[in-house]
Parts: C-alpha cells; structure tokens; sequence
C-alpha cells in the first residue's frame, strides 16, 4: 500500500501537465475578468450617454 502510494506521488510529482494547464486556466481567469470590466466600464458610460439624449428629447 505504501509502496503503491509512493509510485503514484512521485508519477505525479513527474507530470508536468497539470502545471501547464493550470497555468492557462490562470491566463483565461484574467483576460476574462478585464473583458467583463471592460464592459461593464462601457455599459455605464453607453447608460450615461442614452440617459443625456433622453433627456434632450
């Protein structure tokens, strides 16, 4: 058990994929967040802009 417990932590030790992966997950978290804050910063000032022709009108 102990034997089998130690091949498998080293074989993960080993594998480099996982950090690969975890790594672009990492990448793909941030350009979404400044996507969404992008957007968000827009859609406020679109609100703003449709707000002042209301108002005109």
């Amino acid at each position: 058990m102990i034997r089998t417990l130690t091949r498998l932590w080293h074989a993960l030790r080993s594998d480099r994929r996982a950090v690969t992966s975890l790594e672009y997950g990492l990448i793909a978290s941030m350009i979404s967040i400044v996507i969404i804050s992008a957007i968000t910063n827009e859609g406020r000032n679109l609100s703003s802009v449709f707000t002042k022709i209301a108002t005109a009108l």
